[in-house]
Parts: structure tokens; C-alpha cells; sequence
């Protein structure tokens, strides 16, 4: 089997390779933060110090990391991966960056005789802990083939979109789905609420419904609850809304919905709840509406 190197531990990452090792896989760790390193190392992967060393004990480099400054740094920076890097490598990255960053790292690295797929994923921590992921990835087909048994140790829906970035695309358009559909479920709830009626009996009887989606599963259970621990935070949405909205630039795209629904990010950031989860947003409702 082919060696892993993994650097990023986060919420979604830890999990990641907690699965990669109960697939068989020898993995090297690497994070800015030591804590989910040694736990991973009780667990069997390999610490390492960094990206470079992670690099250099690889076959294939996985990096799942908040931004894109981020991934450019780890990769691209002092003692990064292409300074641990050989011909042959193959790199993947897992985060959810800008496109043109995404094809900025594939020229980069092409030019050095590597691999490397943009590979973002859906399905929050509890898809990242259960092994189902959906992961849209964008590269060379030779590249997927190579990446597609490690990538089946963490997901399930395994799409090759297309060339290099188109990966980070179909991520944008998720976001856009996700954020639009986390406001509409907040409304719903929100309007149910207001009216007098159960809002729990509501939620199950949409379920049954053409309204049903994972979102109104999940993010619906946690608004009833008022449990807003981070599955995804809210800060991390925003940055992607950000990827969204700018991407929609480029190409001449009006994105009206997804402008919206950014705002009441703001808001929400702007009074300190950045790292609640995303569906946080029903807290804004909740004071708007006085509910």
C-alpha cells in the first residue's frame, strides 16, 4: 500500500486519517498544533515535524487546511512539501481553497514531475467520521486512478469533475446549495415557531417530504436543540462564501442569494459567534424575529 503523508488534523482531518489507518494505510502526521499528532500516533501514524518531512517519508501528500494562504504556504513555503518532494509524488488537497490557487499548486508542482489533484470535500465531520465524504476532485484522470483507493478509505460519492480547479468549483457550488438551504430550513423553523406551531413536528413531517435534504436533517436537529457546537464552523463557511462570491466575479455570474445569505454570516461574526457552527444562523433569525 502506498505511504500517506497527512498534514491538517482539524476537525475533518483527524477523522480522515483515523480511517486511512483503519483501511491499512501507514500514515505520517503533521499539524501546527501538537495534540491530535501524538493522539494519532497512539493510534498508529507516524509524527513528523514537517510538511517536509512529511513529504519525504510519502508516496502520496494530503493536505486538509483552512485557507488558501494556508495550503500555498504548507506546499509552496520554507521546509513545505515541494522541498521533501520527488518525482512520482502525488499530492492531493482536501481543503476548500480558491480555484486559481488550486491551479497555481498543480502548475508548480507538474513542473516537478508531481501529481496533484484538488480534492474538496462534503459531508461535514460527521461524513468525515463515518467515511463518507463526498469528494469532488479535479486533476488528471492518471491522477484520480492513482488517488482513488485512498480516497475510498474516507468517502463514498467520488467524482472526477474535471482538470485542475474544477474540483474547488463544484465545492464553491456546494457551499452555495448548503448555505441557501441552512438559511431556508432556519426560516421554516423559525416561522413555525412564531405561528404557534411545534416546530420539532414540523421539521419531521418535511422529512417526509420533497423538502427533505441532509441539512434539514442535521442542521434542523441542531437549531430544535440550540446546540451549535462546530460541526463546520461559521467562520470557515464565510471564508468559503468569500471563494464564492469572488469566483462568481470572474466569470460574470450574479450570485443574489449568495451575497444574502453572507451577510447574515457577517452580522453574526461581527457579534463573536465565528466559531459556532454554521447553523448559528438561526440565532440572527431568533432576534430578528424576536422568537
Amino acid at each position: 500500500m502506498e505511504r500517506i503523508g497527512f498534514i491538517g488534523l482539524g476537525i475533518m482531518g483527524k477523522p480522515m486519517v483515523q480511517n486511512l489507518l483503519s483501511a491499512g494505510y501507514p500514515v505520517t502526521v503533521f499539524n501546527r498544533s501538537p495534540s491530535p499528532i501524538s493522539e494519532l500516533a497512539a493510534q498508529g501514524a507516524t509524527p513528523a515535524t514537517s510538511p517536509k518531512q512529511v513529504a519525504e517519508q510519502s508516496d502520496v501528500v494530503i493536505t486538509c487546511l483552512p485557507d488558501s494562504p494556508d495550503v500555498e504556504s504548507v506546499v509552496l513555503g520554507q521546509d513545505g512539501v515541494l522541498t521533501g518532494s520527488r518525482s512520482g509524488l502525488l499530492f492531493i488537497d482536501m481543503s476548500t481553497i480558491a480555484p486559481a490557487t488550486s491551479k497555481k499548486i498543480y502548475t508548480e508542482l507538474q513542473a516537478r514531475g508531481i501529481q496533484a489533484l484538488d480534492a474538496p470535500v462534503s459531508g461535514g465531520d460527521i461524513g468525515a467520521q463515518q467515511g463518507t465524504l463526498s469528494i469532488m476532485v479535479g486533476g488528471e484522470k492518471a491522477a484520480f486512478d492513482r488517488a482513488l483507493p485512498v480516497l475510498q478509505a474516507m468517502g463514498k460519492n467520488i467524482v472526477h469533475i474535471g482538470e485542475a480547479g474544477a474540483g474547488q468549483v463544484t465545492k464553491a457550488c456546494n457551499q452555495i446549495v448548503v448555505a441557501m438551504t441552512v438559511q431556508a430550513v432556519v426560516e421554516a423553523l423559525t416561522l413555525a415557531k412564531k405561528s404557534g406551531v411545534d416546530p420539532a413536528k414540523v421539521r419531521d413531517a418535511l422529512l417526509g417530504g420533497f423538502a427533505q435534504s441532509r441539512v434539514l436533517e442535521v442542521h434542523g436537529q441542531r437549531i430544535l436543540d440550540g446546540s451549535f457546537q462546530p460541526g463546520f464552523k461559521l467562520d470557515l463557511h464565510r471564508k468559503d462564501m468569500n471563494i464564492v462570491l469572488q469566483t462568481g466575479r470572474e466569470v460574470g455570474v450574479p450570485l443574489l442569494g449568495s451575497s444574502q445569505v453572507t451577510v447574515l454570516m457577517d452580522s453574526l461574526i461581527a457579534q463573536g459567534k465565528g466559531n459556532l457552527d454554521n447553523a448559528a444562523i438561526a440565532l440572527l433569525y431568533d432576534l430578528l424575529s424576536n422568537a
